[in-house]
């Protein structure tokens, strides 16, 4: 039940724009604890902006508020410039994610963290495989697990599973709703995908004709 006792991040009355073009108009909505709200919209109309947007002013001024650090946030970009031959084991690579490790190494418990997240993911088969030869659905993994060792409450996927297979697709959603019942976290969901909306988002944050619309995916079949 989505109540303001569990109320993640609010915005109020924003405008995004880039350089003088405005794209939104008064754009107001929350997100709620262990939810996903997909952000969906034709190209152009200012989904990534908007993330952008709320990253920038975030509880800066009155237009986005939330109850949350802003390390409690990480964004998932969709494309990574991963060559076939990067050397970085998936292990290791999701072990970057300990931003506040001080020594070169990492401790036991930090160990520990990676290796929760990697079974979270699925990704226990190829913890030790070099992360440039995984397929684009496992790299989308890594990278969620990656985000995931420091233990977020706000997740941020943009377009993740737009160069995926159907398969990758729903194994990484799959992945998203059991990491959101696990960890309570919440995720924002930038999609073009209405079979992914309709199947695990929670809310449908429409974007269109520079307004912004929110509603439970339920009501919307």
């Amino acid at each position: 039940m989505s109540t303001e006792s569990n109320l993640i991040l609010s915005v109020r009355d924003l405008d995004v724009a880039v350089k003088n073009r405005k794209l939104i108009n008064d754009l107001s909505f929350d997100i709620f604890a262990k939810t996903l709200t997909c952000v969906t919209g034709e190209n152009g109309v200012g989904k990534t902006t908007l993330i952008k947007t709320i990253l920038k002013q975030f509880n800066k001024n009155e237009h986005v508020q939330s109850k949350i650090k802003r390390s409690d946030m990480q964004y998932i970009p969709q494309l990574r410039n991963i060559d076939d031959d990067y050397p970085l084991t998936v292990f290791d690579f999701i072990g970057l994610g300990l931003q506040h490790s001080i020594l070169p190494w990492l401790s036991k418990k930090e160990k520990q963290s990676v290796q929760k997240v990697i079974e979270m993911t699925k990704l226990q088969d190829l913890a030790n495989t070099p992360l440039g030869s995984c397929s684009g659905g496992e790299q989308q993994r890594v990278y969620l697990a990656q985000a995931l060792v420091s233990q977020p409450k706000l997740l941020i996927l943009d377009e993740s599973t737009a160069s995926l297979d159907k398969e990758a697709k729903f194994m990484l959603l799959d992945v998203v709703k059991s990491v959101i019942a696990e960890t309570g976290a919440s995720v924002l969901f930038i999609t073009h995908d209405p079979v992914l909306v309709q199947q695990y988002g929670d809310y449908d944050l429409n974007i269109a004709n520079q307004a912004g619309t929110i509603k439970p995916v339920k009501e919307a079949q």
